[in-house]
């Protein structure tokens, strides 16, 4: 069994300073993930597309069931499911547990550039924005300029800060840009960097306030547009896949087409499942017994509405061919939409502009609030380096915090320069996420097995965590025919970033720890020294494992974009 190191003890920690509702308002942006691919899953469905959202919140919320149990079972950590799920699969092997960390950060930290991707993409539209065909800048330019075309003009008329650029160049196939969208992404990160520096309780208050402004307009147009006669049962037939993505030609209920609604699925679970980020901050609940169970179930149910309603409604006042619109699949055009879903005017547009601004740095409050601690339990237990265990007075993981932002600077070099970049960053990252999920599904079984005998503040029937073990593989099956319809190399890059925890770990157990684990890593389940304890699941983890991988392995040959 492995020797433990103890660290020096820090001089702060996180606070144990909020109770459910306001993890729940720190999980509120989970909702606005929905905008930033409801255009590119109805581009790539087509018709089913709504019922392709539905299905998987459908899936997200049993899951949850099993995050919130294994959550109880660590009330002195935060850094969400993963952390607790790691746990399980310790003893069995060294790497898997630091995988399903590194996976669910590598999930939860490019909200912050995909998120101010297109917030920033908003800014450019309301300051600086390319004119229409129909614009009547564009008829005066035509007039004056014999034989050009509307392109031609809208080209001419388009302000030289949208098409400026520090540095732009192709990369292994990946183009790069450090345009006038770089620029105003980076600063809206530093934003959301200085509010999450106050810590998590000054971070919930602001959440609230947002929050309340985000949610309650996408209730409103969620809901609205059923009454005032803008939801067209014609949108919605016939109910087929696309025949190729992007075009609005039906297709048919065959191996492409199911393909095309597993690639769905496969991108939607990267919204859908998010909530369970509710529970990431277990170590700063005044009760965890009482909050850790509140906050994911109340996050849930508010995802079940937002999650069936926007993009039943969308679909029913656009159909397919508005939903596959260049605004809409990159997500700055959704305001516009919204307004006239719900017949609103100039100033109702921009009024939505301002709030769509907002729930899109709502989102990446959430996300840098979860990621950054996932980093920061992830020092504090041996599986990242030591400098991510630093909290400031405030209790903010702040070196976390910095590690989040340089890193989404370099993404936002990629999601900022075109729609391909942003679907092929956001499968990337959905890679890692399914993988986590698989991951920590499977720790709900393996904990009831080796920690049977621990006290849970809250425990779910066998059945649920049966569901949730079943719907692992499910999630591999979608990992493995889903991920390359949005990237051709998208599956293969996935693995190539979940194995970049090998060098991280390596160097953090070796050579800062000599091959020993903090004394603290397993104190919750009664460790003595961080002994890991017996091996009660037997090879079934391993069976497990090995089913997952044959799975994703079927899955991506069966089903070929």
């Amino acid at each position: 069994m492995d020797a433990v190191v103890r660290p020096e003890p820090q001089t702060t920690e996180l606070h144990r300073t909020i109770d459910w509702k306001d993890a729940f308002w720190v999980a509120s942006g989970v909702p606005a993930l929905v905008l930033f691919s409801i255009g590119g899953i109805a581009g790539t469905v087509g018709n089913p597309a709504c019922a392709v959202w539905a299905v998987s919140m459908l899936f997200g919320f049993v899951q949850s069931f099993t995050y919130a149990e294994i959550a109880g079972l660590f009330p002195n950590k935060s850094g969400g499911a993963s952390v607790y799920g790691a746990a399980a699969w310790l003893k069995y092997s060294k790497l898997i547990a630091p995988l399903s960390v590194w996976c669910n950060w590598l999930a939860w930290t490019p909200v912050l550039s995909l998120g101010c991707t297109i917030a920033a993409g908003y800014i450019l539209n309301a300051f600086a924005p390319i004119p229409a065909a129909d614009a009547p800048a564009v008829q005066q330019w035509l007039a004056t300029h014999g034989g050009k075309t509307a392109a031609d003009a809208a080209a001419a008329l388009t302000p030289g800060i949208r098409t400026w650029s520090l540095l732009d160049m192709t990369l292994i196939g990946v183009h790069i840009s450090l345009g006038a969208t770089f620029f105003i992404g980076v600063a809206l990160t530093l934003i959301v960097f200085a509010i999450q520096h106050r810590g998590i309780l000054g971070t919930a208050r602001v959440q609230m306030v947002v929050g309340l402004l985000v949610i309650i307009p996408m209730l409103v147009f969620g809901i609205v547009p059923f009454f005032n006669g803008h939801v067209s049962q014609a949108n919605f037939s016939p109910f087929v896949p696309l025949a190729t993505p992007y075009a609005a030609a039906p297709g048919a209920w065959n191996r492409s087409g199911w393909t095309l609604v597993l690639g769905g699925l496969f991108i939607a679970a990267w919204s859908t499942y998010a909530f369970e980020t509710a529970i990431c901050y277990t170590s700063e609940f005044k009760n965890p017994g009482r909050d850790t169970f509140n906050a994911i179930f109340s996050s849930g149910l508010l995802c079940i509405v937002i999650f069936t309603l926007v993009p039943f409604t969308f679909q029913g006042f656009l159909g397919v061919k508005g939903m596959i619109s260049p605004g809409v699949v990159d997500g700055t055009g959704v305001a516009a939409v919204m307004a006239d879903m719900v017949g609103g005017g100039a100033l109702t547009k921009g009024l939505l502009v301002l709030l769509m601004v907002l729930a899109l740095l709502l989102s990446t409050m959430t996300a840098m609030a979860g990621s950054s601690r996932t980093l920061y339990q992830g020092s504090v237990d041996g599986w990242l380096p030591r400098y991510l265990s630093h909290v400031n007075t405030h209790g903010a993981p702040t070196r976390a915090m910095w590690t989040d932002l340089t890193f989404n600077l370099m993404l936002l070099s990629l999601t900022s320069s075109d729609t391909a970049s942003f679907y092929f960053v956001l499968a990337l990252s959905n890679c890692g996420y399914i993988i986590f999920n698989f991951l920590n599904l499977n720790a709900g079984w393996i904990h009831r097995i080796d920690n049977g005998h621990i006290a849970r503040p809250w425990k779910a029937p066998a059945f649920v965590i049966a569901a949730g073990a079943v719907l692992a593989f499910v999630n591999a099956m979608l990992l493995g025919a889903g991920a390359r319809v949005w990237n051709p190399h998208a599956l293969w890059a996935g693995f190539v970033a979940a194995a970049l925890i090998i060098p991280v770990f390596w160097f953090r157990h070796y050579i800062q720890d000599g091959g020993r684990f903090p004394a603290r890593m397993l104190e919750d389940l009664g460790s003595v020294d961080g002994q890991l304890g017996e091996r009660r699941a037997g090879v079934l983890p391993y069976v497990a494992l090995a089913g997952g991988v044959l799975v994703v392995l079927v899955s991506a040959w069966v089903f070929r974009p």
